[in-house]
């Protein structure tokens, strides 16, 4: 859970200056849209843990991990089908909030990656 906070620190940092940057650029609904991508793009990285937290206490995916999974996708497709259909949001700005996201949980998993397989190994091979 503590990676997840990093997550939205990091991601609020950088999502709120993408979005005043994307301001001045002349394109219709840029910067509310690449805050919504980000907004629920975060909201998914928080149910995916809540799933994973699920899935870890148990030794394969139970039909509530599996279940809820598929209720959060269908949530999240269907947030995105109104909002595109209905133009209130740009679909790039969504695409650009939902990257940031993801660039950031493959930086956060690598630094733990690494962090991790620094611990694991004995301090005379590291010399």
């Amino acid at each position: 859970m503590i990676q997840i906070k990093r997550i939205y620190k990091q991601g609020i940092f950088i999502l709120l200056p993408l979005a005043a940057i994307a301001a001045l650029v002349e394109w219709k609904k840029l910067p509310i849209s690449i805050l919504v991508g980000g907004i629920l793009g975060l909201a998914n990285l928080k149910g995916l843990a809540w799933g994973l937290k699920d899935f870890a206490t148990s030794a394969r995916p139970s039909g509530k991990v599996i279940f809820l999974s598929l209720v959060r996708f269908f949530i999240l497709a269907f947030i995105l089908t109104i909002l595109v259909i209905e133009k209130l949001v740009n679909p790039v700005g969504i695409l650009i909030g939902f990257t940031v996201v993801f660039a950031l949980v493959i930086k956060e998993g690598l630094r733990i990656a690494k962090e991790s397989s620094e611990k694991s190994i004995p301090d005379d091979v590291k010399q």
